[in-house]
């Protein structure tokens, strides 16, 4: 398993300033907030698809997902709702190896993030390599239902909203088409440190 910024020791008060964004304040706990019911997704009813347009070029059952290269990161993560979490240790499978493993590169600039209680949500292309990944274990544990388990995607970097969870897809478009919130007048990129929280911001 690959590790990337590993926990370097408590930061100091000094430091903790630069790491929350405008408008947002410091969270210990984490926050349960969801659009609609939890569901419960069995293991062995869970597919992971990509896709490109309507055509799925590649699907995997939770066994062939997690047989995926497996990556380690420590986050600093944000929610629209104003909280942010420091240093939270996520292990999944990165966007990147995902597409490897499908043998194609991005064939768009755009993405829709899909889950399986019909919520989706845009992300660029260019927000996913490199910084972005599958979670399934959250804090050494399995990834439970109420955070978006068995498996939800991670972009760290993003308002939170945009790190689907309960994730069964992701499908490339040919344009950034709005998901669930972004219709709903949340910002089409939603960047914390620009305060990107509705449109117009």
């Amino acid at each position: 398993m690959a590790t990337t910024r590993g926990f370097t020791g408590r930061p100091r008060a000094t430091d903790l300033s630069s790491r929350i964004p405008p408008g947002q304040h410091l969270e210990k706990d984490f926050p349960v907030l969801s659009a609609g019911p939890t569901p419960r997704i069995r293991i062995a009813d869970w597919t992971f698809t990509l896709k490109v347009g309507p055509r799925p070029v590649k699907r995997w059952s939770w066994t062939e997902f997690n047989a995926l290269p497996i990556t380690q990161i420590t986050r600093d993560i944000h929610c629209v709702t104003t909280w942010t979490k420091l240093d939270t240790v996520w292990e999944g499978v990165l966007v990147d190896d995902i597409l490897k493993a499908a043998g194609i590169e991005a064939p768009t600039p755009y993405v829709l993030a899909h889950s399986f209680d019909g919520y989706s949500t845009n992300v660029p292309m260019q927000d996913l390599a490199g910084k972005a990944m599958v979670a399934l274990r959250f804090d050494g544990e399995p990834l439970d239902s109420d955070h978006g388990g068995p498996a939800r995607l991670l972009v760290p970097h993003l308002y939170f909203w945009k790190s689907a969870k309960w994730l069964n897809g992701l499908q490339f478009t040919e344009r950034d088409e709005a998901g669930f919130w972004e219709l709903r007048g949340y910002h089409m990129y939603g960047d914390p440190w620009r305060e990107q929280r509705y449109s117009g911001d």
